[in-house]
């Protein structure tokens, strides 16, 4: 593999690093990566900036150590966890199923899937050792050569090469979070949105060609749902078609799968363009683009449909009438579907928040310090009043009551709760509660103690939250105390009390 060793001191001005190619977007074989869209806008004043935002918030932080490579901190890794543990509830829902795969292969693999040819200089590769066979004749020996993955399609196509398939086991689609790596130039690097490492919400869907609208329909459909969730919004799709020269596939294979998606993208309901011959060589795809916090576009998820890759790894499946089966078409001639024969698949590459670190990028930026409650790292803060032995044992078992996660809503992800028992006066705490965006302010005085209650205002629930969550968070209010008859949006409640509330929220991704 070639090493760029020109590379560490090339300087690439902002300007251009703006509009590189961001190979992040999604896996493709070939065609690199999805590019960052050109906004149409004059040039934005700047506001937030997720890198700033990121140390206020203590998410996470960068070392020369581990260029492209950042380490997240508590905070950040919630907001990790959160955004995947979302998605995987959805999997059920949506038919993935969620795999794990190796993080190096042999260059054998990377050769026959076609990233070493076309995508080397953006591989890292790794020296084996004590390997003594030869793999697929290539390599023989204790030097034989790895490539760190920076991407997990191969992977999902040797699973499903593993057994038999019939046409009545598709679609199968496969899930993954694994991390990837891909050797950016180091002047391209910037905080979270183009990494060196950094993970996708990889899905891949092996289907029949007659399947292909249905799975692009409820992709967009998944898209919606979690981007109405995340409110990043408006969001625009496009439409990239056959390339005029350099394609394979037949024509009648492209026509048929530029019909399924446009089919699939009137359906949807939502506007989208035509990017005419910039789709993939292997097959069209749809992007979806959004804006950041400065009014600039990016494309984060993606569908592209994969003509080549079931190919080069001479996946099939068995199906009736297999001529008209691989051109999407159906029968009911007895003699035709009375010979069964073997099909390739369609591959379908999804990604609905693509890479997940970009995501957290836009979303810091989009929130600002005040994230909705169920993404918030900073969800509870209990403020001490004294330093009494009663008091702070009353606001360490406060905390553990409530920070337990909730079966019953199908939850296991604790409740982020932190306490404030310093000498401070409680007018200095809430400052900086405040100033750290803390959904809820707990406190803990000597009458809170006595009564086994806290003191908690939940005026902003109320005004944020969606009208099932209202409904819900009413029907709460009524059975606890008020701390003021005239604002009952401040209330005293126990902590188990306080979980309840809390745990509906969290449920409803209030």
């Amino acid at each position: 593999m070639s090493k760029r060793a020109s590379v560490t001191g090339y300087a690439i001005p902002q300007s251009r690093i703006q509009h590189i190619i961001a190979r992040q977007g999604y896996c493709a074989v070939c065609d690199g990566s999805p590019k960052m869209a050109k906004s149409t806008h004059n040039p934005p004043i700047l506001s937030a900036d997720h890198r700033e935002l990121a140390i206020q918030q203590e998410l996470f932080i960068t070392s020369p150590y581990s260029s492209g490579s950042p380490l997240f901190l508590p905070n950040g890794t919630r907001i990790f966890n959160t955004l995947t543990g979302f998605l995987r509830s959805k999997y059920e829902r949506y038919g993935f199923q969620e795999v794990i795969s190796p993080t190096i292969y042999k260059k054998s693999l990377w050769e026959k899937s076609g990233h070493w040819e076309n995508y080397a200089e953006d591989m890292y590769s790794v020296t084996g050792r004590g390997a003594e066979s030869a793999s697929e004749g290539k390599q023989v020996g204790k030097d034989e050569e790895y490539g760190l993955k920076p991407m997990n399609c191969p992977g999902h196509c040797l699973i499903f090469a593993s057994k038999k398939r019939s046409y009545r086991d598709l679609p199968i689609r496969y899930a993954d979070f694994s991390p990837l790596h891909r050797n950016e130039i180091s002047g391209a690097l910037s905080g979270l949105t183009r990494l060196r490492k950094f993970h996708q919400d990889d899905g891949h869907i092996f289907c029949r060609p007659s399947q292909i609208r249905d799975e692009i329909s409820k992709t967009l459909e998944f898209v919606k749902e979690t981007y109405n969730l995340l409110k990043m919004g408006p969001y625009r799709l496009t439409l990239s078609t056959r390339p005029k020269d350099h394609f394979i596939g037949s024509m009648e294979e492209w026509a048929n799968a530029e019909s399924a998606l446009k089919s699939s993208l009137d359906a949807s309901g939502e506007t989208w363009t035509i990017n005419e011959g910039d789709g993939a060589f292997y097959g069209p795809k749809i992007d979806i683009i959004i804006k950041d916090s400065n009014d600039k576009e990016h494309q984060t998820a993606t569908i592209q449909l994969d003509f080549q890759l079931p190919k080069r790894f001479e996946l099939e499946y068995q199906a009736p009438a297999p001529e008209l089966e691989q051109k999407g078409l159906t029968t009911r001639d007895g003699e035709l579907l009375a010979v069964e024969g073997p099909v390739t698949p369609v591959l379908i590459h999804r990604a609905v928040l693509g890479s997940v670190e970009r995501m957290m990028a836009l979303l810091i930026e989009h929130h600002n310090g005040k994230w909705p409650f169920w993404l918030s790292p900073r969800q509870v803060i209990i403020l001490t009043l004294n330093d009494k032995p009663a008091t702070l044992n009353f606001a360490r078992e406060a905390q553990k009551q409530i920070s337990i996660g909730n079966e019953m809503f199908g939850t296991n992800t604790p409740i982020a709760v932190d306490i404030d028992d310093s000498p401070r006066a409680l007018g200095k705490k809430i400052a900086v509660a405040k100033s750290k965006h803390y959904s809820i302010i707990a406190i803990i005085g000597d009458q809170n103690v006595a009564h086994g209650r806290m003191n908690v205002d939940i005026s902003w629930l109320l005004s944020d939250a969606e009208m099932p969550a209202k409904s819900m968070l009413n029907d709460i209010r009524s059975e606890v105390q008020p701390m003021d008859k005239t604002n009952v949006r401040k209330m005293t409640v126990s902590p188990l009390e306080l979980r309840k509330v809390l745990q509906v929220l969290q449920a409803l991704r209030v």
